[in-house]
Order: C-alpha cells, then structure tokens, then sequence
C-alpha cells in the first residue's frame, strides 16, 4: 500500500517547517520507501508498518503543537510492490510517447 499525508501543527504560527521535519524524520528513519514534497510525504509498505509510522510522525509533531492536522490517502492494492516508482515511471513513459 501507499500512504500519502500531511501531518500540520496548528497554532504555532505560520513557520512549520520545523515541526514538520520531525515527521519526515520520523518517515526516513522507517527504512521504508518514501518521498517527501511540498505537500505530502508518500510512504510505501504493509498496513501495520505504514499506520505505525503515520502514527509515530503525527506524535511527533504532536508532542510540540497543542493541535494537528492530518490528511491522508491511502492505495491499497495487494500484491504491489515499488508502486511509488513503477507509477511514476509509468506517467513519465506515457509523457515521453
């Protein structure tokens, strides 16, 4: 499965970056495959492993905002593997025709 979020501490001002590395952090210490970008951190995996880091990065932030959001997209599709790759890989293929 493939989980895109965006973990958003509310009520420390309008510089989250900070708050939000804590998350990222969080991710890329999964050792699972993941991708960060102006808005969303994919992360790819099975579900306990992938909830558990959504879970971890949203406590993160958590611990230092007094209120977060969070959004999240989900693809779940049993048997795929390296999605976050071959999906783009097959945009770029159609892009390229």
């Amino acid at each position: 499965m493939i989980v895109a979020f965006s973990v958003t501490p509310l009520g420390v001002g309008e510089d989250v970056g900070e708050y939000v590395a804590d998350a990222v952090r969080i991710v890329r210490e999964s050792g699972l495959p993941n991708r960060t970008d102006a808005m969303f951190t994919s992360i790819e995996g099975e579900w306990d492993e992938v909830m558990d880091v959504v879970k971890r990065a949203v406590a993160a932030v958590e611990a230092r905002a007094p209120r977060v959001s969070l959004v999240l997209k989900a693809d779940i599709r049993p048997g795929v593997t390296d999605g976050l790759t071959s999906k783009v890989e097959t945009v770029e293929r159609h892009l390229a025709e």
